[in-house]
């Protein structure tokens, strides 16, 4: 019996000098990484089709760790997409909270920047850097052979007073001096370019 206390003495002391776990920083709120690749669509397929979750978190620690292994556009083949959701919001028009809602959109040339302007929206996002983070659902880091482009998603394209407040505040986060745009979804899905509803 004796032993035995000891032994639950030395496991205890054990933890308590130091063999805990480091303190996570919680989030917010959770946010979900994921990956679509359209650069080998199947004949037929439905667009969504190769859309992917990646993974859910919810620390500060989580996010840098994925982060610096893979999360970079810089890294994606040609065709892809990274996406940054709220858990329970699926990067996809139809899904409810995106539905009615739209996005602000901004192209870039250079890899390097596009990396820049995505780590400093994903940090924007996860530190609630955003007046109106409600209305906003996510961002969406596209590689392609001409230009990149990230765009901001939202949920309610119609409130032009929160719209206008994102977009001027992503555009300071980013530090994009060009004009960017934003457009509805219900635009985008009558006519492939949609012109844009909202300007900063």
């Amino acid at each position: 019996m004796a032993s035995e206390t000891a032994i639950e003495g030395t496991a205890t002391e054990a933890t308590a000098s130091g063999a805990e776990q480091p303190q996570q920083h919680k989030l917010e709120r959770k946010w979900t990484f994921w990956f679509d690749n359209q650069s080998k669509p199947k004949q037929g397929a439905a667009w969504g089709t190769s859309l992917r979750k990646i993974y859910t978190f919810d620390t500060v620690e989580e996010f840098w760790c994925l982060y610096d292994q893979i999360f970079k556009p810089s890294k994606l083949p040609g065709n892809a997409d990274f996406h940054l959701f709220k858990a329970g919001i699926e990067p996809k028009w139809e899904d409810p909270e995106c539905a009615g809602g739209g996005k602000w959109s901004v192209t870039c040339g250079r890899k390097a920047i596009l990396d820049t302007m995505w780590l400093e929206t994903l940090m924007a996002l996860i530190g609630e850097q955003f007046d109106e983070a409600d209305e906003i659902c996510g961002v969406v880091a596209s590689v392609r052979q001409r230009q990149d482009k990230l765009a901001l998603w939202t949920k309610t394209a119609t409130n032009e007073a929160a719209q206008m407040g994102i977009g001027k505040k992503w555009k300071e986060i980013i530090d994009v001096t060009d004009k960017i745009t934003y457009s509805f979804h219900d635009d985008s899905r009558r006519e492939r370019s949609a012109k844009g509803r909202y300007n900063v």
